[in-house]
């Protein structure tokens, strides 16, 4: 029962680390998007 209870807090921790990294103002998910419209942007400039 124990070693259940460790499983599941360490499960728990690694998914609240995992969605703490990932959302929020300096999260992954911002750098991709803000990344992503700098490069339609540098994109767009190109003239044929």
């Amino acid at each position: 029962m124990r070693q259940l209870l460790m499983t599941m807090l360490l499960i728990v921790t690694v998914v609240l680390l995992y969605t703490s990294i990932t959302q929020g103002d300096e999260g992954t998910n911002q750098r991709i998007e803000s990344s992503g419209g700098r490069m339609a942007d540098q994109i767009s400039r190109i003239s044929p």
